[in-house]
């Protein structure tokens, strides 16, 4: 087997197709967070200033790029997750990384449902949602072992609520600022007393 049938195509690519792949994904991303998961295409292409054609050598499908966005996003929180694990006090990096997970689900807008709905990389909602749990769960692990949280709480019903809360506020006009607040008010109910 050669070594180029190991290595991902993202990570053979001339250095200038990187940028343009890395350009189209960061670009995609601010315009899902802004006009949700049917942003334009067209769209996409101008703020990441490439062509059209680039955009699709790159990306043939729609779902292709959702799919590549996704993983991004969810490559971020969990590297996020891996820099909170030395901060000094566990609880507020628990608390610091379930409102950065509250933030990607308001960027997602609709991204989950539209990679769900469209086919594609069956695996993929599984291997992220594994990727994530087991980022909180390291975190709430050490939160737990500094008597931060109360000792019920899972990580699995954390990201729900996260979740949840999410859902009921992203179509708010400030709905970020609405999820903050309800984040807030969870966060209290899961400190230890």
């Amino acid at each position: 087997m050669s070594k180029d049938a190991v290595v991902p195509p993202q990570q053979r690519m001339r250095a200038d197709a990187r940028r343009n792949f890395d350009r189209i994904v960061a670009a995609a991303g601010a315009v899902i967070a802004e006009h949700g998961a049917e942003a334009s295409l067209e769209e996409i292409a101008r703020r990441a200033g490439v062509g059209s054609a680039t955009l699709h050598r790159h990306f043939p499908t729609r779902q292709a790029l959702l799919e590549a966005v996704f993983k991004d996003r969810v490559e971020a929180l969990c590297a996020k997750a891996g820099d909170l694990l030395t901060a000094p006090d566990p609880g507020e990096a628990l608390f610091t990384w379930l409102r950065a997970v509250g933030a990607h689900a308001a960027a997602n807008r609709g991204l989950g449902a539209a990679l769900m709905r469209d086919g594609g990389d069956p695996t993929l909602g599984g291997t992220c949602h594994d990727k994530i749990v087991t980022a909180g769960e390291r975190l709430l692990t050490r939160a737990r072992a500094a008597d931060a949280v109360r000792p019920e709480i899972d990580v699995t019903r954390l990201l729900k609520l996260v979740g949840a809360i999410s859902v009921a506020t992203e179509q708010e006009p400030d709905g970020r600022a609405e999820a903050d607040h309800l984040l807030a008010i969870a966060i209290e109910g899961v400190r230890a007393r």
